[in-house]
């Protein structure tokens, strides 16, 4: 081995054990636990007890949470970063406060939405009246209430995905952009055909980083909702209120989130290798 490997080698490794030690092996000792039972015995009775509480209900609460998030995201992340990349008066401010919300802590964000979604005296309900229109009851099931859980996480979240979609389209040539121009495609047609195939890589990046901390949502539905199964239940919900109780329950809801969260990442990565 080479000093320069050596070297490479050396200072890679005190992260590697960090990892090992800190999170690989603490997962694959919950995965482990999660299947075995206080006499030692191994079954899958805290499985049967989470689906005997409602862990299908979590599971697609999850998905709906999940993929809506990621599509509102990528949609307008996708637009905000198109109209950075453009020279106008004003965009240092644009900037500022296209990222201001990354600078907000969750919770702030999940209270003052809160308030947004109020049903007695919202924001939302009272620009509603103004016009002249009934007020919503943004809770009155589980649709609506998934909906305001989506639109708050995509006002969090959308500035990380759009700084990490920005930097795509700065680093595509410029010369794509004119020979697509010379053959007589529109800008509609550039961005589709030169813009979206060369934002590949960037797009399963800000999609991987996002889909991770969507498959573990918590405080915003938990603030905006609270723990409410009829309207809204999450894995990381049943993680939590299953935690105090018993902690076998809770490492089979661990178990059952570190297999949706790998699978996501296996589809992305061969989407990407496409």
């Amino acid at each position: 081995m080479r000093r320069d490997e050596l070297r490479f080698f050396l200072l890679v490794v005190p992260a590697l054990a960090y990892i090992a030690f800190f999170v690989v092996y603490p997962a694959f000792r919950a995965v482990y636990s999660s299947f075995v039972l206080p006499n030692g015995r191994f079954s899958l009775y805290y499985y049967r007890f989470l689906e005997s509480v409602g862990l299908g209900e979590a599971v697609v609460d999850t998905i709906i949470v999940t993929v809506g998030a990621l599509v509102v995201q990528l949609a307008l992340a996708l637009a905000v970063a198109s109209l950075l990349t453009k020279e106008f008066k004003g965009k240092r401010a644009v900037s500022t406060i296209m990222i201001t919300p990354m600078g907000v802590a969750t919770v702030v964000a999940a209270v003052t939405f809160s308030f947004i979604f109020e049903v007695t005296g919202g924001y939302a309900n009272s620009i509603l009246h103004l016009f002249g229109l009934r007020g919503i009851n943004w809770y009155a099931n589980d649709a609506m209430s998934l909906l305001v859980v989506i639109l708050s996480d995509a006002w969090k979240n959308t500035p990380i995905v759009a700084l990490i979609l920005l930097a795509g389209m700065t680093a595509i040539p410029q010369d794509l952009y004119y020979a697509a121009a010379v053959d007589g495609a529109g800008p509609i047609r550039r961005f589709f055909y030169v813009t979206l195939p060369n934002l590949r890589e960037f797009i399963a990046i800000a999609l991987i980083i996002r889909g991770v901390q969507e498959f573990n949502i918590f405080a915003l539905p938990l603030i905006l909702i609270g723990y409410h199964p009829p309207l809204l239940t999450t894995l990381t919900y049943e993680l939590y209120t299953t935690s105090f109780p018993a902690v076998g329950p809770s490492l089979a809801a661990a178990t059952i989130l570190l297999v949706f969260i790998l699978a996501f990442l296996v589809l992305i990565l061969r989407v990407r290798g496409r």
